[in-house]
């Protein structure tokens, strides 16, 4: 596993071996919105940019949407997640991940935060 950046939206960037970033949310953000019903992901090869939806969850809870952390190209989506949400909320880190992506600028993931920042985040708002 490569390096994992965090946003303040509560998402984790895990830069791949093959330079390609993984998406998911965190374990925090997925126990907040309690058990996922819903994942719309975006589509394979579509370009989003830095700041615009990427994907829709839905718990039974309520309903928000993953924004693109950084701008880049969809490479490939977790198809799973189409059938089996609960993935999310089983393995946020890991089988729960939403989409890879080609980051356009690498460059943009330094102004993400490392995990002990995220850490020091989340503990303010538990």
């Amino acid at each position: 596993m490569g390096q994992v950046k965090y946003t303040v939206e509560h998402e984790w960037l895990r830069v791949e071996d093959d330079g390609l970033v993984t998406v998911g949310i965190t374990d925090f953000a997925q126990g907040h919105l309690g058990d996922l019903v819903f994942v719309q992901l975006p589509e394979v090869d579509s370009e989003i940019a830095r700041g615009d939806e990427a994907a829709v969850i839905e718990s039974v809870k309520a309903a928000s949407e993953i924004m693109m952390p950084v701008a880049g190209k969809v490479v490939e989506i977790n198809t799973t997640l189409t059938d089996e949400p609960g993935k999310v909320n089983d393995d946020p880190l890991g089988a729960g991940w939403f989409f890879k992506m080609k980051v356009n600028d690498i460059a943009e993931l330094n102004s993400l935060m490392d995990e002990a920042a995220y850490a020091a985040m989340i503990k303010g708002q538990a």
